[in-house]
């Protein structure tokens, strides 16, 4: 009788077609987990942060005060900013691990779906970027300083850009208050495209391990998946919550401590844990404007792998060398983390090279064993 009721119901009824009665292949595994895991760190970046705006002003002088004084004086401030700070990392590692198992099992095939998949996952940086600069701290200000100056490579209009993106002449209060407006707008764009992705996902349906049409063989959202998504959550609620109340620091840097100071440049700049493999392709390149093309192309290129697929079976599952290349690949991500960390000299400069070309090699690769494992079997 109530389920009856639950699917008359408008509003019971998409709940019901979503997380209750919607038909998932029964062989997925643990790694489709992290895409409930992602909605689960959306929501709680969003709340923190709209606890945090409403105590923060967006300008040179005051900002990093500010930021300590919500640590300070205000009723569990410093908890909601290390919740809101250490949850940016968690979202990205979800968010790696989530696009990791769709290049593995080849989930781009469902094109629009990843494409969506894929603009979340460049705004998202975009909003992690903006928000590393509010605090404006001595290792966010220079930071903000040398990515914003990136732009000046575009041709003809790169300086201009530049200005633009500042509000004057270097950054300062309208860097500050434009980044705070968009940093703030960003995550309600990317809540309404997960719509949209989960829309899509729900038309198409859900790749599964093999590739393989599993019409015949799935079962409903409810119970068998949604408990393993609680036991998810549940486990990486606790590691998360170990993190921020004992380790809140773990992932920061000392320069973080410090107010912005223009005349003082810090001895090693770098991002986040998150955006360093970017920023080791970006020193790589010896040529600035090379520089910032290997850069962009370094996420942007997860829109070219639905063209260049082409092998007759979806799953890299039947193709051993491809499975052998992807975690070569993870290896090569490591790597190029660990390079970006690392001061720009001898040995870590031709390191970061090696990988760098490695990084962009694995997509021109992959495709081809496709086509050779094919012909040979």
């Amino acid at each position: 009788m109530m389920t009856q009721y639950y699917k008359k119901n408008p509003l019971f009824s998409v709940f019901d077609s979503t997380l209750v009665s919607l038909p998932a292949p029964s062989n997925l595994s643990s790694a489709w987990n992290f895409g409930s895991l992602l909605s689960g760190c959306l929501i709680i970046q969003i709340l923190t942060g709209v606890l945090l705006a409403s105590s923060y002003t967006g300008m040179m002088d005051i900002s990093f005060g500010l930021v300590m004084k919500i640590m300070e004086a205000s009723d569990k401030g410093w908890l909601v900013r290390y919740v809101h700070a250490n949850g940016a990392s968690l979202f990205f590692l979800c968010l790696y691990v989530h696009v990791g198992r769709g290049v593995y099992y080849s989930s781009y095939l469902y094109k629009h779906t990843w494409n969506i998949g894929v603009s979340i996952l460049l705004l998202t940086m975009a909003a992690a970027f903006l928000g590393y600069v509010l605090p404006v701290n001595q290792m966010s200000f220079w930071g903000a300083s040398v990515i914003t100056n990136l732009f000046s490579e575009i041709p003809y209009i790169g300086p201009d850009v530049v200005q633009f993106i500042w509000g004057g002449v270097s950054v300062n209060n309208p860097t500050i208050s434009r980044f705070f407006t968009f940093h703030f707008m960003i995550p309600f764009v990317i809540l309404a495209l997960v719509v949209v992705h989960l829309t899509l996902l729900h038309l198409t349906g859900s790749s599964n391990p093999t590739g393989l049409l599993s019409n015949s063989d799935k079962v409903s959202f409810h119970t068998y998946f949604s408990f393993k998504d609680v036991l998810g959550v549940v486990a990486m609620s606790l590691f998360f919550s170990l993190i921020c109340i004992y380790y809140p620091l773990v992932l920061g840097d000392d320069e973080n401590f410090n107010a912005a100071n223009s005349s003082v440049t810090p001895h090693h700049i770098q991002p986040e844990w998150y955006f360093l493999f970017a920023y080791a392709i970006l020193r790589s390149i010896p040529n600035k404007l090379g520089g910032v093309v290997a850069l962009a192309l370094s996420v942007l290129i997860l829109y070219l792998m639905p063209l260049t697929f082409l092998g007759k079976m979806k799953s890299s599952m039947f193709y051993p060398l491809n499975k052998s290349l992807f975690w070569f690949f993870i290896v090569t991500v490591v790597m190029l983390t660990w390079i970006g960390m690392c001061p720009v000299e001898p040995p870590y400069v031709l390191t970061g090279q090696v990988f760098t070309f490695m990084y962009f090699l694995f997509y021109l690769i992959c495709p081809m064993m496709m086509v050779v494992w094919d012909k040979a079997h």
